[in-house]
């Protein structure tokens, strides 16, 4: 790692001592029977923040010989050998945090395991091994060949590990546990909300707000008093224009002024396309459909679609964003090259439309939940962020966890 000034009573320790750690290479598919079908954990599992996401996982028949040297167990951390790519270097782990589960792991990763726990707690050594990692330092132990990044294994087992004293090592993994699953909390509200949001959309949409009776029309069973109407009798939707020439990724004291384009916001700049709230679709590219509302002042690229025009007094803009979000617009993409999607098909689109006053109950609920989901998202942000300087502070030792073991928090 790189040379600093680590605190006095800490020691330094390599990957390479194998009175402390063991390696294992990763699996391939089995050849020769008896197999064995096992969960097998790739590349395509790790998280940023350093755990498995298990939603996709393969099944790979196992050669039995192996299974045992090649199973995973509760501490083991996974280090990726080969993948990476130009903004993200090889050399990402993960900590295998299950118990009594049959995971082995893939030919592209490696298993780290702690022997002596007595002298290393493998929480700590993860968290040692992500900052490793976060901060860059895997990039020089990195080589490409044929495209593909290499781990240059030796040169990583040859790490130095500042090694604190045990008590210290856990009290450093609580402090960044602890913040985590703050994160991880923030994050499974979200995605609740989410989850509360698209059941009131499907009821909302199709049942309305007063309860009264449906009648059934070429699109479907809507309330009474709602009317089925054309997109374009509403609004005509209109290209943006080429980018800014002051662009920039992030906002600062000049450029204040987002840029929209196929995606939403892709910039800011200093210049001023349009002084109202506009509709923006994205027109060109895989997320062609995504429906915004642009916050005056703005510019619109020409990647989007914009209202240039309105038709009707009668429609809230805020109620139309969230009914063509809940749409899909992307299914009316034309396929085929680069994915698109254009005015003419979206201006024939039929969609019910719910008296001015509904339209602004139906808002104000999505609103609310919007809300309480911008606020979490923002608290994952701080807290992501604050994760990451306290991953820092503490690994390279200007921070201590002292105070967490004599005050009794951490035994």
């Amino acid at each position: 790692m790189n040379d600093i000034n680590l605190p006095k009573h800490w020691k330094k320790i390599k990957l390479s001592n194998q009175d402390l750690f063991n390696f294992e290479s990763g699996i391939w598919k089995g050849k020769k029977e008896p197999l064995e079908e096992c969960t097998v954990v790739r590349n395509t599992n790790f998280t940023s923040d350093g755990y498995l996401d298990l939603t996709d996982v393969a099944v790979l028949p196992i050669e039995q010989r192996h299974l045992v040297k090649k199973s995973l167990k509760w501490g083991d951390i996974v280090i990726e050998r080969s993948g990476g790519g130009p903004k993200q270097p090889v050399g990402r782990v993960v900590f295998f945090n299950l118990n009594d589960a049959k995971y082995c792991f893939s030919n592209f990763t490696s298993r780290l395991r702690v022997i002596d726990r007595n002298t290393v707690f493998p929480s700590y050594l993860f968290f040692f091994l992500l900052y490793f990692h976060d901060s860059g330092q895997t990039r020089q132990l990195q080589q490409r060949t044929t495209g593909i990044r290499n781990l240059m294994f030796q040169n990583y087992k040859d790490t130095t590990i500042p090694l604190p004293p045990l008590p210290e090592q856990r009290a450093i993994a609580h402090v960044l546990q602890t913040i985590q699953e703050a994160k991880f909390t923030r994050q499974r509200e979200i995605a609740l909300e989410q989850e509360r949001k698209a059941a009131l959309m499907d009821y909302l949409f199709s049942h309305g707000t007063k309860g009264e009776p449906r009648k059934r029309t070429e699109i479907g069973e809507i309330p009474e008093s709602w009317e089925v109407t054309k997109l374009g009798d509403l609004l005509k939707l209109k290209s943006g224009v080429s980018r800014p020439k002051d662009i920039e990724s992030k906002p600062n004291a000049k450029l204040t002024v987002p840029v929209y384009g196929g995606n939403g916001i892709l910039g800011y700049t200093s210049e001023k396309f349009s002084d109202q709230r506009l509709l923006v679709i994205g027109r060109v590219g895989e997320y062609c459909g995504c429906v915004h509302i642009a916050e005056s002042p703005n510019w619109i690229t020409d990647n989007a679609l914009y209202s240039e025009k309105w038709f009707s007094s009668e429609i809230l803009l805020d109620f139309l964003a969230g009914q063509l979000k809940y749409f899909n617009l992307n299914r009316f993409q034309r396929r085929g090259g680069q994915p698109l999607v254009t005015q003419s098909i979206l201006h024939q689109l039929k969609i019910p439309l719910p008296p001015f006053t509904e339209q602004r109950a139906i808002a104000a609920v999505f609103q609310a939940i919007d809300e309480k989901i911008a606020a979490l998202e923002r608290e994952v942000e701080h807290l992501d962020e604050l994760f990451h300087a306290m991953l820092d502070e503490l690994m390279t030792g200007r921070r201590s966890a002292v105070p967490l073991i004599e005050s009794g928090v951490i035994q």
